[in-house]
């Protein structure tokens, strides 16, 4: 029957799902797949770092043939020349998380291009309808990665959203791996389902082969919000925001004690002498709640359609019952 919705028609794209612009891991194979099978893909550039864009936009631009794609920012950690150089990729979409997008969205909608704004609670989602979001995202606190430190489960936060946006379209995140989850977004109202965790896994994702075979040997209850990692590795996220990550020695050794990390430098060292001696991962490995569901490692462009698939047989099996 297909699962056609405001965001499909907004963007010309087969599908209603969207591959999380997750910094770093999703490069321009990712979302040159995501798109390419029909989605929404979503180049990670995080706080836009020239040289990754240099080698990453032409990988999108040669596999992407020539589908929909856009571009994802960490909102605090960029300015505004680097959402002018990636506009000037024509991207369909820029999307905008974590921290205060007005000062991008003009400059953005000069450019005809489509505005994602990412929102983790209601203040978030006031501002993001407020400043004229073409499509918002409804992030849950179940996600991988950063997320509000105080922030409210998927399930009864994505039907909040659609509300108060209504018209807009909402993209329900977090907690979804498979085709049952996307289709529980649309059953919320939202006009379809981001998703980063289950891309992760995949052929395509810029992830090193022990964090992709952790995703898929890992569990839920694995998983923990934290700042304890980001403090470790020196990153400048803001305090607001934690991250759901797989467990981690450094993790288990400061777990409660942020303040005290922060104020021992002794210790970051000594994170970044682990990294260096490989006895720690080079990065954390942000993992959903979700993991559970993912036990393969496909192409994400099969991935896409394998999804969207086992949404509409999902919602049938809900309309006979």
């Amino acid at each position: 029957m297909g699962l056609s919705t405001s965001f499909t028609e907004l963007f010309d794209v087969e599908h209603p799902i969207a591959l999380a612009p997750m910094g770093g891991s999703a490069g321009g194979a990712l979302a040159a797949a995501v798109s390419r099978g029909g989605g929404l893909g979503l180049l990670g550039s995080g706080n836009g770092d020239q040289d990754w864009l240099a080698r990453e936009l032409p990988v999108l631009a040669d596999e992407g043939a020539g589908k929909p794609w856009g571009i994802g920012f960490q909102t605090w950690a960029i300015d505004v020349d680097a959402v002018a150089r990636a506009l000037e990729h024509r991207p369909a979409a820029v999307m905008l998380s974590f921290g205060d997008p007005s000062p991008y969205v003009e400059r953005i909608r000069s450019a005809g291009t489509a505005l994602i704004i990412q929102v983790t609670d209601m203040e978030e989602a006031r501002r993001a309808v407020d400043l004229g979001a073409d499509v918002i995202v409804a992030q849950g606190t179940e996600g991988g990665g950063h997320g509000a430190r105080h922030g409210r489960s998927t399930l009864p936060f994505v039907p909040v959203v659609v509300d108060l946006a209504a018209p807009v379209p909402v993209l329900a995140a977090g907690g979804i791996a498979d085709g049952r989850g996307v289709a529980a977004a649309l059953a919320l109202g939202a006009a379809g389902a981001l998703l980063g965790t289950r891309f992760q896994a995949t052929t395509e994702a810029l992830v090193a082969p022990a964090t992709a075979k952790a995703i898929v040997e890992g569990r839920g209850e694995d998983t923990e919000r934290n700042r304890v990692l980001d403090i470790a590795r020196g990153s400048r996220w803001p305090a607001q925001y934690t991250a759901r990550t797989l467990g981690h020695p450094f993790l288990d050794g400061w777990r409660g004690r942020e303040d005290e990390l922060a104020a021992a430098p002794h210790a970051q060292q000594a994170y970044q002498d682990a990294v260096a001696r490989g006895r720690i991962p080079a990065l954390p490995q942000w993992a959903s709640e979700a993991i559970d569901l993912i036990n393969d490692l496909p192409s994400a462009a099969d991935l896409v359609g394998t999804l969207a698939a086992q949404a509409e047989d999902a919602l049938a099996r809900a309309g006979r019952r």
